[in-house]
């Protein structure tokens, strides 16, 4: 029970427990004692040698005596080398920064050529470490801008990284990212995509996985981008099913792709309307064409061979590959050219040698039969001539008790077919148009990248979000595939959401000094990939 201690001015009163100890000095007993008993709880190591410290508290009162290691009271948390889960950190954060460093500079340097329309006098991070922070949300599987705060900002470890690498105070918020993204240019952005692709075949690391020596195979396809309810921004395009209106936003993909799984987004086009009510709405074809005219002003002199589907099946996309000097595999349904199809059939009976019949699999178990025709003239809608060969692909494959199910292929294009080049153009060629879909697409919405959230309600800062996931995407197939992370997971970690799981431990728990930092950035380490 408090009572009024005696004996004092009333200005200098003080209440006082039952114990005789003034209110105020009970509270900071208590929390003297909790704070050592919190320590004392951190202990870890109870072989180093212990304080025994007699707390004197005001009013001359001793509190008990508490053992606090030495190791908790002194020692400041870093990285130990020892622990396991420290060194597989270090080595995710290693090959993290020493990849963008290796092949790219730094982000720094990656979006140097970005303008910056935010006013000078009020900036606090430079827009490189946003477009930094922007592809890290991805590279971590964050998943929606809020995630930023709430894992990167408040967090010690990771605001010594943004000072020692990212030239930041600490991490930004998300909605700082918003706001400058809806005042850049998503055109810059879209070249640093481009450059980044350019870069790594000009490094020739896709050397080797050319088409027949020669080609690189760019797959060009469609996809759903963002959806919405009500009408999001004039550009939006609408579909009507059973009255009921949805306005959604596509774009059209064009990625470099190889045998080994690299897929990689070369360039973008955004579908959307010119304004609310457009006479006719954009679509994938005309988006194609569009796309196809940057794609050769951006890569003059790349080979290319184009793998599409069967909408791009037709006399215009064979006189675009014509005039831009492009080889081009395109599916062949049995419903698209019916005279090109009719030719095949007739013509492949009448030349019963150019058939060739393959085995692969893991054991062989899967038999193809490959036919091909050349010089099939078509006349297209424009009055124009073309000269086209046809790939036939049945392919077998065993069914346990059943004879085993076959399933057709068919391709149209602009290679001279012959024996010594049909497997190729038919397996590492048409075959892996599917990549787009499985290893790009798939990956992008299912693999922790969430490709249809809205991150933004501006469409430009949408558009940017999206090309800085394919920068996310890029940069975490070189990691996975690097020397530096299977030389230090040579058994892997069990799938690539994993590896971004691990990297987000490490972004936020790994304690690195500036030094050790800034010697991973000076490093000149090889880096090699594995093999396809």
């Amino acid at each position: 029970m408090k009572r009024l201690q005696t004996g004092m001015a009333p200005h200098e009163a003080k209440y006082i427990d039952s114990e005789g100890w003034p209110a105020r000095q009970r509270v900071a007993q208590k929390r003297m004692r909790r704070t050592l008993w919190f320590f004392a709880l951190l202990a870890t190591c109870p072989a180093d040698p212990t304080l025994t410290p007699s707390r004197r508290i005001p009013g001359g009162a001793r509190m008990p005596a508490l053992n606090v290691p030495q190791s908790v009271a002194l020692r400041a948390p870093t990285a130990d080398a020892a622990d396991p889960d420290v060194s597989a950190q270090m080595a995710l954060f290693k090959a993290l920064i020493v990849t963008v460093g290796h092949f790219f500079g730094s982000f720094a340097q990656l979006f140097r050529s970005l303008t910056d329309r935010r006013d000078p006098a009020r900036l606090t991070y430079p827009l490189s470490t946003l477009m930094a922070t922007g592809v890290l949300m991805f590279l971590l599987r964050l998943g929606s801008r809020r995630q930023i705060a709430a894992l990167l900002r408040a967090n010690g470890p990771s605001t010594a990284k943004y000072r020692a690498w990212l030239q930041a105070p600490q991490c930004p918020h998300g909605d700082t990212l918003n706001y400058a993204f809806a005042r850049s240019t998503v055109a810059e952005v879209q070249e640093v995509v481009s450059t980044m692709v350019a870069t790594l075949i000009r490094r020739k690391l896709l050397y080797t996985a050319r088409l027949c020596n020669h080609d690189y195979l760019v797959a060009v396809d469609g996809t759903g981008f963002l959806t919405y309810a009500e009408r999001h921004c004039p550009q939006c395009l609408t579909r009507t099913q059973h009255g009921h209106t949805t306005y959604y936003h596509p774009v059209l993909e064009a990625k470099l792709i190889t045998p080994a799984g690299w897929v990689f987004s070369l360039m973008t086009e955004f579908i959307e309307n010119p304004g609310e009510l457009p006479t006719k709405q954009d679509c994938e074809l005309k988006a194609f064409y569009r796309l196809m005219r940057r794609l050769k002003t951006r890569f003059p002199r790349l080979p290319i061979c184009l793998t599409l589907d069967g909408l791009y099946a037709g006399g215009p996309t064979f006189s675009l590959c014509a005039r831009y000097r492009w080889k081009y595999m395109v599916v062949l349904q049995d419903a698209d050219i019916p005279y090109i199809n009719t030719e095949f059939a007739v013509l492949s009976e009448l030349e019963p040698r150019q058939h060739v019949r393959f085995e692969t699999g893991v054991q062989f178990e899967i038999q193809q039969d490959l036919r091909w025709v050349n010089d099939i003239a078509y006349v297209d809608a424009d009055n124009t001539q073309h000269a086209v060969s046809v790939i036939q692909c049945l392919e077998t494959k065993p069914g346990g008790h059943q004879s085993g199910k076959t399933t057709a292929f068919k391709w149209v294009t602009n290679f001279r077919v012959s024996a010594t080049n049909i497997i190729t153009l038919a397996n590492q060629g048409g075959r892996l148009r599917w990549k787009i879909e499985n290893e790009g697409f798939n990956v992008q919405k299912n693999g922790g990248y969430a490709l249809e959230h809205r991150y933004s309600e501006d469409p430009a800062a949408s558009k940017i979000f999206y090309l800085l996931l394919q920068i996310a995407h890029l940069l975490a197939q070189l990691i996975q595939r690097g020397s530096l992370f299977r030389r230090a997971f040579p058994k892997g970690v069990g799938s690539a959401k994993n590896i971004a799981f691990r990297l987000l431990e490490a972004w936020r728990n790994l304690r690195l000094q500036p030094t050790t930092v800034q010697s991973l950035l000076d490093a000149r380490i090889q880096i090699r990939f594995a093999p396809p």
